[in-house]
């Protein structure tokens, strides 16, 4: 159940921020008076996979770093805050700033990451036109159709033909409707057939190649894209902690901001490279140098243009990825 392991994450996370001996002496029949935005119900989950030990190894990880977060001198310093909110599933109004989980005291913001290399889930729009500077239009077109609408058409145009029977589509792949959409992605198969592999190849390539071209066109001065490697990387206006767990072991840093980096780093060049065949993919890189040394780090990731909602199912996305580990990143403390 991804909701209730993400609920385990989280709020454990804030209760091991408490100075509690053991999280077996704060599950008790309602949330600890400390504990904030954490309902009945969503409780009752929590108590009843501890008595279960459902997603035992989630629950130890997410207390050992808030345990973490307790003790560390760049954190409460062993300090049992008065105040922990929980965020819960609900969505911002405008674009966040900060991915903020858990608040403590007012001021210590905590996001929650567990085997996660996501960055961004945004949209192409946002991506490489507003650089992650604002929140979405309201009504923003496809980017297939914007920036390779011969290869989009083509592919659906086949999709139609072998998969559409008994669907009302209409001759554009734009012209579909939300409810059209997933008519048709419903009938598409897992494996298509060998001239569909074909055009979305086609369709790939060219996103790829212009989407890179868009994004390198709008960044054209220092500022720029340094003003966009901070974006991507979440570097807000105030500090924050990222407490959970990579691939081998866990994650537990303090997030700098803007300020901090600039005062510590610089950056020596941005680069993207348009890499996608199989899939709509870019890969970029971050060159930044410590100042006073005279050797650079890369930092690198990837972006990946793909439907929501499976194959047409919905407009595209572009989830943006960091492959580097975190612990590598310039701007990402280790907590201590």
């Amino acid at each position: 159940m991804p909701a209730l392991r993400t609920e385990i994450t989280e709020i454990v996370t804030g209760l091991g921020t408490l100075g509690a001996p053991d999280l077996a002496s704060l599950m008790g029949p309602e949330p600890p008076p400390e504990l904030r935005n954490v309902d009945r119900a969503t409780w009752d989950r929590l108590a009843e996979a501890h008595r279960s030990r459902t997603n035992q190894h989630d629950e130890l990880a997410a207390w050992n770093n808030g345990r973490a977060l307790f003790r560390a001198d760049d954190g409460l310093r062993g300090r049992p805050p008065r105040i922990v909110e929980w965020k819960g599933a609900h969505r911002d109004p405008a674009a966040e700033a900060v991915p903020a989980d858990l608040r403590i005291d007012h001021v210590y913001l905590v996001s929650c990451k567990y085997l996660s290399k996501v960055l961004h889930n945004a949209s192409p729009w946002s991506l490489f036109e507003r650089y992650l500077s604002g929140t979405a239009g309201r009504s923003e077109p496809d980017w297939f159709d914007t920036v390779a609408a011969a290869e989009h058409q083509h592919l659906y145009q086949l999709v139609r033909s072998r998969f559409g029977g008994g669907l009302d589509l209409p001759e554009r792949v734009g012209a579909m409707t939300k409810a059209q959409r997933r008519a048709l992605s419903a009938q598409i198969p897992r494996d298509w057939p060998a001239e569909c592999v074909d055009a979305y190849r086609e369709l790939a390539v060219t996103t790829s190649e212009r989407s890179a071209e868009r994004w390198r066109s709008g960044l054209g001065s220092d500022r720029e894209r340094a003003a966009m490697v901070w974006r991507l990387l979440r570097l807000g206006p105030a500090p924050y902690f990222v407490l959970g767990t990579g691939s081998r072991s866990s994650l537990r840093i303090r997030v700098a901001t803007p300020w901090d980096w600039r005062a510590t780093y610089e950056l020596r060049g941005f680069e993207v490279v348009a890499d996608g065949t199989g899939q709509a993919r870019l890969s970029w890189t971050a060159a930044v140098r410590e100042r006073g040394t005279t050797a650079d780090v890369d930092v690198t990731g990837h972006v990946e243009i793909r439907w929501s909602h499976g194959r047409f199912g919905g407009p595209p996305e572009a989830k943006v990825y960091l492959d580097t580990p975190h612990a590598r990143v310039p701007g990402y403390f280790p907590l201590v």
